[in-house]
Formats: structure tokens, C-alpha cells, sequence
């Protein structure tokens, strides 16, 4: 990389009405997104390796492939093993890809990058992303082309830490009108059961999330009439920030982001709409099969609340 380009890579930035958005090309991911000065998700710095995939798109698969190996077509195929404390591959190919810009106004950019073949994913994709700030927030279009001879299995999400405000989840509303939950195992987080929601994941009514641990994926969601579905947290003066998806995406991954150094854990929610459940790869549910010449497209948009 030049020396004159941040380690975030490339920055673009887009502003329309009260918003402003900072797209960083490692990733594509959305480094910065304000409303009139607010924060409605965590940031970083341009001068800042990543942290906690914040910000970054998710593909050719959001979440886990439990033990980075799956059959697909017949064949036994083996990923890095990219979660090693849990075994797993985690989140896909494409966070740490420094992607290319193709067009960029002052209120869009588009990205595009390449799945080339390789070990353990053996199809080739070509892969863009728009971005579009406008008086309704951050829109995202994510579509996939499979530009390889044979089917290729694919899904994807974003994965934003939004912010509730001041002060960090425990004191957050969440709105979340999910009736199922996918459970998981407690030291893999290896799904095991869908279940309707019970008291502990319980937030289609909106509540404080308190001290309640979450990383876990949601399904079987209230869209409203026009096909839509917004997941959000607010604090105590009302505001806060939402993201809003329809069908294309009928999970939602949802995760208090507990980490191990205090300064850093909890201070955002993970709201991660997502094409199919983690480790989709290996259960079918839900995933996209790609045909040779084949596109797919996903939507979603943040905003203030």
C-alpha cells in the first residue's frame, strides 16, 4: 500500500442533509456515520488497522462455518480457520480485501472486488457495493455476480456497531421484532435449535437490555406492510440509530459486543442483517445458491432515530 494511504485504505467521504458517512476501502467498510454530529455507529480512525470488523461487509458468507468445512456439489471443502479460539471461519473473504472504487459523488461511492478461487471456496464471484447518503440515512446495495463455470453458495450482511447515545449498552433500549432465535452452544456458538424468543431474548416489545448477553441470530421477523424491518437502540433522550431491511435479508445477527477489556466492551450493539443464519454453508437454510452468470442483491439502510 502507498505510505500516503491510510492503513483503513482509501477514504470517501459522503455527506447529504444532516449526515455525513466515511467509507474506508479496506473492507468497504462504513468507518464513521454521523447525524448532525451524532454517532450512529462506532467509529475509528483512517489511521486505525479495523477493529472488531466493525463497519465491514460480510461475504461470500456472514457468521461462522463451524469448523471452516463444509460439502457443497459433493465436495468436502476446507477454509482457513479464521476464529481460531472457537474453531471456526469467521465472517468470509472479503473484510481485510482493499476494494476498488468504480464511482464516487459527493453523497455516493461504489466499490467492487473480486472472490478468486482458492482453497476451501473454489468459485469465482465479482463482488460491488453502493453507497448512498441521502435525508434518510446510509443506503447499501450489495450485489453479487457468480463469474465462475459452476454454482456457488453465497450469502452476506454488514456488520455495524450502532450507538444507542451516551454510555454503553446496559443502558440502551433495543427494539428487536424477532419471534424465533437461534440458539447456540455456549463456548463455540455452534447453532443447535431455533426457538420462539423467551423473557431473556424477549425485545419485540422495546426494553433496556440491561445486563443481558446477546450474540445470537434472529428470525421470523415483523415486516411492516411495505416489506420492512427496522432493528434499533435508543437511549434515554429518545435518539439513537436503526437499520432498516426487507426480505432479501430474513435474519438478523444481534450482539452486545462483550469483550474482555472493559474499555472497549459493550460500548455498541452489533446489528448485522444477514442473507442466512450462521454457518448456513453446512445447514442450506437459507442460502443463496449463485448459478454461473447468476446475480443476487441486498438492501439495507442506517439511520437516526
Amino acid at each position: 500500500m502507498d505510505p500516503a494511504v491510510p492503513v483503513s485504505g482509501h477514504q470517501y467521504t459522503l455527506r447529504a442533509g444532516g449526515y455525513t458517512a466515511d467509507i474506508a476501502s479496506v473492507g468497504a467498510s462504513v468507518r464513521r456515520l454521523r447525524f448532525e454530529g451524532r454517532d450512529l455507529v462506532v467509529p475509528y480512525e483512517e489511521s486505525e488497522i479495523r477493529p472488531f470488523f466493525r463497519g465491514a461487509l460480510l461475504a461470500p458468507w456472514p457468521n461462522r462455518v463451524v469448523d471452516a468445512r463444509y460439502t457443497f456439489g459433493g465436495k468436502e471443502n476446507f477454509l482457513a480457520m479464521t476464529e481460531p479460539n472457537r474453531g471456526h471461519a469467521l465472517h468470509g473473504l472479503m473484510a481485510w480485501q482493499d476494494w476498488l472504487p468504480e464511482e464516487h459523488t459527493g453523497s455516493s461511492v461504489r466499490l467492487r472486488a473480486e472472490v478468486v478461487p482458492q482453497d476451501g471456496y473454489p468459485f469465482r464471484l465479482r463482488v460491488q457495493v453502493d453507497y448512498v447518503l441521502d435525508d434518510n440515512g446510509l443506503h447499501t446495495t450489495v450485489t453479487a455476480t457468480n463469474t465462475g463455470p459452476s454454482p456457488a453458495p453465497y450469502g452476506t450482511a454488514p456488520h455495524p456497531y450502532l450507538v444507542g447515545g451516551n454510555g454503553r449498552v446496559d443502558e440502551w433500549t433495543l427494539s428487536l421484532p424477532a419471534d424465533s432465535v437461534l440458539n447456540v452452544t455456549e463456548d463455540r456458538l455452534i447453532p443447535t435449535t431455533l426457538d420462539p424468543v423467551d423473557a431473556e431474548f424477549d425485545f419485540r416489545a422495546p426494553r433496556t437490555v440491561g445486563t443481558t448477553f446477546i450474540d445470537h441470530a434472529f428470525t421470523d421477523l415483523a415486516y411492516d406492510g411495505g416489506g420492512q424491518v427496522t432493528v434499533g437502540v435508543t437511549g434515554a433522550d429518545g435518539r439513537g440509530a436503526g437499520i432498516t431491511f426487507g426480505r432479501d435479508c430474513p435474519w438478523v445477527q444481534v450482539h452486545t459486543a462483550d469483550q474482555p477489556d472493559p474499555a472497549v466492551s459493550r460500548v455498541g450493539m452489533a446489528v448485522e442483517p444477514m442473507t442466512c443464519p450462521p454457518d448456513a454453508f453446512n445447514s442450506g437454510t437459507d442460502l443463496v445458491v449463485l448459478a454461473p452468470g447468476g446475480s443476487h442483491e441486498a438492501r439495507w439502510r442506517i439511520h437516526t432515530l
